[in-house]
């Protein structure tokens, strides 16, 4: 608990969309949402348009009523999936509240996206966070990446790393390896590359689940379901869409494997690696910073052959697999609690008043 004379305060926290949807950047927000009010600090909740990273006209004209009608001096968090585009907000906005920007992944690195999309993004991002008083960040890469493409001065950088619940080790030992997935299934996820490298181990005892949701790119889900059936893989690939317990699915495990393209932190691998999963991943983005070698195995982005190596070696090697699980184990020790995370914020926002 912190001190009382600093919660006689309410703390703004704008998010777009539907709050529980079933994504990391949306769990980091509920979950920190609930540390800080567990820490005594009073939060409300500011609902933008689902629209968001695309809004129309309407969808921005509602924002720009909503933070115009915060009182003077407000304390506000402003999710980063719309914060990204409200860059005239921002900047009209910015003497007259404390706008914190929390960036899960700049929007101008999702991939599936055009280069003059791209540009006209990271031109939109920049001008937004530039207005902001201080930037969130949950990777360490993601502080460099702002502060080096972006033009965010070092400064106003805090990185908060998503926190995770103790929970009990996956025993890991299933006669059949199940291999999971947690992701929303889009392009920078990877999930076509793991398909093509599971076709080719098929001759080997495997299952796999993809866990998250099936909505956010309809056209690319019908791809890689087509890419199942067309390797005959419809028995052994499982989309299980979200779930109501995810857990589970972490519990009954035997390793978890994600290829995304680029994580600005990758809050399932952190959950994996709560559980004691060994983990397949690509050294990209933050993860290389999430996962340690004694922990997974981390392999050149979109390289399928060495997916497949990666897949092959932990499936035929079950001492191997143990080792992994072993540093599993150790590092989900190491990571910080939604507690401390909210800490860390706690303490930006006492900054911030007491400037």
């Amino acid at each position: 608990m912190i001190d009382s004379n600093n919660t006689h305060f309410t703390l703004y926290f704008a998010v777009p969309g539907d709050i529980n949807s079933l994504t990391g950047g949306y769990g980091y927000d509920r979950e920190l949402i609930k540390a800080l009010k567990n820490a005594g600090i009073k939060v409300q909740l500011l609902s933008l348009s689902a629209e968001f990273p695309v809004p129309g006209s309407a969808a921005l004209a509602e924002a720009a009523m909503i933070f115009a009608n915060l009182p003077d001096g407000a304390l506000v968090i402003a999710d980063g999936l719309a914060f990204g585009v409200m860059d005239e907000i921002a900047l009209r906005e910015a003497q007259r509240l404390n706008i914190i920007a929390l960036c899960h992944h700049p929007l101008a690195l999702e991939t599936g996206i055009s280069v003059q999309e791209s540009h006209a993004l990271k031109m939109s991002e920049t001008r937004a966070l530039a207005a902001a008083k201080a930037v969130i960040v949950t990777s360490a890469m993601t502080d460099r990446i702002i502060a080096r493409d972006f033009a965010a001065a070092p400064e106003k950088i805090i990185l908060a790393r998503p926190g995770t619940q103790q929970q009990e080790f996956a025993v890991g030992n299933n006669p059949i390896p199940q291999l999971l997935t947690v992701a929303t299934l889009t392009k920078r996820k990877g999930h076509d590359l793991l398909i093509t490298a599971l076709a080719r181990i098929s001759h080997l005892p495997w299952q796999a689940r993809f866990v998250g949701g099936l909505g956010f790119d309809p056209l690319w889900v019908t791809h890689l379901q087509q890419l199942v059936q067309q390797n005959n893989l419809a028995q052994r690939i499982t989309f299980a869409g979200n779930v109501d317990d995810i857990s589970i699915e972490f519990f009954n495990a035997d390793v978890f494997v994600l290829p995304s393209h680029f994580e600005g932190y990758g809050m399932a691998f952190a959950e994996a690696l709560s559980f004691g999963l060994p983990v397949i991943a690509a050294n990209a983005g933050a993860v290389p910073d999430l996962v340690p070698a004694s922990a997974g195995i981390l392999i050149p982005p979109g390289d399928i052959d060495a997916l497949t190596k990666a897949l092959e070696h932990l499936l035929t090697n079950p001492d191997y697999r143990r080792q992994l699980q072993t540093g599993a184990q150790q590092t989900a020790n190491t990571l910080p609690t939604w507690a401390d995370c909210a800490n860390i914020i706690i303490d930006l926002i006492i900054r911030l008043r007491n400037l």
